[in-house]
């Protein structure tokens, strides 16, 4: 495999892994941003359609361009996806995409050595390295008693596309916060619906 050199790699290009790559190339130093998905947008390309901007938990704007005039009726995936990708344009952003990390590994047995970030492709060597992946595609499920037997369907907040595939269902809610309480109004005009308030989230029906 042939390994890039290069100071920093950023794993991801979502908010975090762009506001790195601007001021890494701010205080000129070679990067580069391996991102998994097809186009820019980081997990907000998979929002469900119904989260709109109005109803978004506060977007802060990325750094050095401010995110433009906000419809507050345009689903949020469409938004920030179109802000992204012009945020990657205008700064021309060293992002490669799609590209997916496999291994990350010392290239010797010095622990402040470089590093050797492997994909399928090329690989890159890097002295630092930046994580900025987040959690969406690996979300957390909080355990609670009953998980492996109960034979309803059982979803994340990252599963969800829309109230219509829980219609005709009973469905629990467990969590509280601004996803949880989001969805129960918005499943709840479609089925019946109850809210756990517990540490965690998640969507049972």
């Amino acid at each position: 495999m042939n390994f890039h050199p290069t100071d920093v790699v950023v794993i991801g290009a979502g908010q975090a892994g762009l506001s790195a790559a601007y001021h890494l190339q701010r205080r000129g130093l070679d990067y580069a941003v391996l991102d998994a998905e097809e186009g820019p947008g980081g997990a907000w390309r998979h929002r469900w359609k119904s989260l709109r901007m109005a109803t978004v938990n506060g977007i802060s704007d990325l750094p050095g361009i401010a995110k433009p005039e906000v419809d507050p009726a345009e689903p949020s995936s469409e938004f920030l996806t179109r802000y992204f990708g012009s945020y990657e344009a205008e700064l021309g952003l060293a992002v490669h995409r799609p590209v997916k990390v496999r291994a990350v590994r010392r290239e010797d047995s010095n622990p402040a050595g470089r590093l050797r970030i492997e994909t399928p492709e090329d690989g890159w060597s890097a002295k630092a390295l930046i994580n900025a992946t987040g959690t969406w595609t690996r979300p957390f499920w909080p355990i609670y008693p009953g998980q492996n037997t109960f034979r309803g369907q059982q979803a994340h907040v990252a599963d969800y596309v829309s109230a219509d595939q829980f219609r005709g269902k009973h469905v629990v809610v467990v969590g509280g916060g601004i996803s949880a309480v989001g969805l129960l109004e918005e499943i709840s005009r479609v089925t019946s619906t109850s809210l756990v308030h517990a540490p965690g989230t998640g969507l049972a029906g």
